[in-house]
């Protein structure tokens, strides 16, 4: 045992060090991280990882200043910062498929986007959510000019639905579960399967281009301890729950028990291996972008994002 404690600490000394910046508080998107830190796979791959929270710059904007290795970021993210020259890139999808839609309490009687017309959306006030709207109105053959969209800023969906709003943009994985532990029945129309340019990968573990390409090896020994610890959550849900709550004691425990299980099999879902991307969703959600002037230039999507650093990979880059 003096021996192996003596081993450990001659590790942490001739450990590479590196910080990786969340992009919200803590939750159970952020799962495989706290796992590869607590159980130890980062140290076994020689590594000293510092896990931050992001200044209100966001978490790009340490990654680009080289003040940070590694980021959670997101596929819109990646995508804008590929058309204004910056080079981030995506080296993970921490769960599968978007996850997120439009929440809404049962008595509004909003069962498709045709029922936005004469609601009130409650968002961020950003172009994103508008062309998401456009969208899924114009499918359904909806007016989006009879939804009234206004600004909440922070407001959670159970704040904004009790104050005279009518549906907001959730994550089913987090505020979905909530309503169910709260008893609140609810309608949920999920993006992606609405629209298949909407199935972008939200979560990314991502990072940048100069990075990478100088440190490739202490890339490659990264992505293999947080696949290690995604593929943890995956087999178990409850303990991997429980690091997250030792990590974030603030959190409700039947949140993240509820969140970590439903997640469980979806941070893979049919991919072949955990953090698997592929170009096709990459380049139909940018073209959806430019389709709402969301996005400028015409950036090369097959840059924004590798598979060549994840265990399992086997050297496919796409």
């Amino acid at each position: 045992m003096a021996a192996a404690f003596l081993f450990l600490i001659g590790c942490q000394k001739n450990a590479d060090r590196v910080t990786i910046v969340l992009d919200w508080t803590v939750n159970t998107n952020h799962t495989g991280i706290y796992a590869a830190k607590d159980l130890g796979y980062f140290t076994e791959e020689g590594l000293d990882v510092a896990i931050e929270f992001p200044p209100e710059t966001g978490a790009a904007s340490m990654a680009l200043a080289g003040q940070a290795e590694f980021l959670v970021s997101y596929q819109e993210e990646v995508t804008l910062a590929r058309a204004a020259g910056k080079d981030l890139v995506a080296l993970a999808a921490v769960i599968q498929h978007n996850t997120s839609g439009f929440a809404s309490r049962k008595e509004a009687g909003i069962t498709s986007p045709r029922d936005f017309e004469g609601k009130v959306y409650g968002g961020w006030g950003s172009p994103m959510e508008e062309a998401v709207l456009k969208t899924l109105m114009a499918k359904a053959g909806a007016d989006y000019g009879r939804l009234k969209n206004i600004s909440v800023g922070s407001m959670d969906f159970f704040a904004a639905t009790a104050s005279g709003i009518d549906f907001t943009w959730i994550f089913e994985g987090w505020d979905g579960v909530m309503t169910g532990i709260k008893g609140i029945d609810i309608n949920y129309i999920p993006l992606g399967p609405m629209e298949t340019a909407l199935d972008y990968y939200t979560p990314v573990i991502a990072s940048t281009d100069r990075y990478v390409t100088g440190h490739a090896k202490i890339a490659a020994r990264f992505m293999k301890a947080l696949a290690k610890g995604y593929e943890f959550a995956i087999a178990h849900p409850d303990r991997a729950a429980d690091i997250v709550l030792k990590n974030a004691p603030e959190l409700d425990k039947d949140l993240v028990r509820r969140s970590q299980r439903w997640l469980a099999d979806k941070y893979r879902a049919a991919a072949p291996y955990w953090g698997r991307m592929r170009s096709s969703v990459w380049k139909d959600f940018a073209s959806w972008m430019k389709t709402y002037d969301l996005l400028s230039g015409d950036p090369d999507m097959d840059k924004a994002f590798t598979n060549e650093f994840l265990p399992g990979a086997d050297g496919e880059k796409k």
